[in-house]
């Protein structure tokens, strides 16, 4: 009898474990049902301590989780994590001497078609590559396979007949349309280059109100959902409005805020432009109640002495670049602030 009663370690074992599985089955236990760990907030700045980058485009990669910058003196392409880490991400399958990849300027993904697109140029910005026959000669659209950093494509814009009629070439931005079309701005000539999915290059448009004189001209552009390039002038602002279905239909957005100076554009939303305007060290959020007839600032976001080049969204937020210069140790991404 004593012997039932007394306490059999292996049955309480037992019981102890169907106990708490009985428990772990009740609402609340799951570990699904714990909250989830917290997203960590975007960083209000990174500072990447690589040197002699000297970066002029900047895209965010939301997939990955990373930005892309390119570099004005090593002709390459970069990432930058939120941690600062910088890793090459793109360059050249040939010798530099072959004079391709010499500074690569700005940027766009094109995420949907795993690729991005880089603007390639020569202003003496490579210390490696000095007073070679592509200064100021050079105007190229440098294609990357985003999966593998693999450059897919080089198409050479500055020696299509148009652009020929101009001594000096410098391909600076690029938008993308819908269809994958690609559109370059060259600031030493006063031309939009046009380039589509299988390679095939033509000159989109051509007016001379696109010079920039002994300047540069046109500078960062975009494409805007409706159908139309939105496009910025450094030498005076002057911002353009261009229509894909009728180019030469171009017309002059009015606006009363000076973006002389202006460099890389974001079309955050459909009514509002971001406008990085370097000499001014400023960014200007421009906004429009009437599709980019006219234009009114609605605020600013002071840079400082740094030279800011381009800007690129990440989620509700904007991002800037602040490259210093081409022997800087640094660069800095900044979250904008209006």
């Amino acid at each position: 009898m004593y012997s039932f009663l007394a306490p059999n370690p292996a049955r309480l074992i037992c019981l102890t474990t169907l106990a708490v599985g009985f428990l772990c089955t009740l609402p609340g236990c799951s570990k699904d049902d714990e909250p989830a760990a917290a997203t960590p907030a975007a960083p209000a700045r990174i500072s990447v301590p690589q040197a002699g980058i000297f970066p002029e485009g900047i895209q965010w990669d939301e997939a990955n989780k990373r930005f892309y910058v390119s570099s004005r003196a090593k002709g390459t392409v970069g990432t930058v994590r939120d941690d600062s880490t910088y890793t090459e991400f793109g360059r050249d399958n040939q010798s530099i001497s072959n004079n391709r990849l010499i500074s690569t300027i700005g940027l766009n993904l094109d995420a949907g078609r795993q690729r991005l697109l880089a603007a390639v140029s020569d202003n003496n910005f490579n210390p490696s590559v000095q007073n070679q026959p592509t200064l100021r000669k050079l105007a190229a659209l440098a294609t990357f396979n985003t999966s593998t950093g693999a450059m897919n494509s080089f198409v050479n814009l500055a020696s299509l007949p148009a652009a020929a009629a101009y001594p000096n070439h410098f391909a600076n931005d690029i938008a993308v349309d819908a269809a994958g079309n690609a559109y370059i701005t060259d600031s030493m000539s006063p031309i939009i280059y046009k380039v589509d999915l299988q390679g095939n290059a033509t000159v989109f448009l051509e007016n001379a109100q696109f010079s920039g004189g002994t300047g540069f001209g046109l500078n960062g552009i975009v494409y805007h959902p409706d159908g139309y390039l939105l496009t910025a002038k450094t030498s005076d602002g002057t911002l353009f409005k261009v229509p894909i279905s009728n180019p030469a239909g171009f017309t002059t957005v009015t606006k009363t805020q000076s973006l002389v100076g202006a460099d890389g554009l974001l079309l955050f939303d459909n009514n509002t432009l971001l406008v990085v305007a370097g000499s001014q060290s400023t960014v200007f959020r421009m906004t429009t109640a009437n599709a980019w007839a006219t234009t009114t600032s609605t605020g600013s976001f002071a840079t400082g002495a740094v030279s800011p080049t381009t800007i690129t969204k990440r989620g509700s937020d904007a991002y800037v670049l602040y490259p210093y210069g081409a022997t800087a140790p640094r660069f800095k991404i900044v979250k904008v602030n209006f």
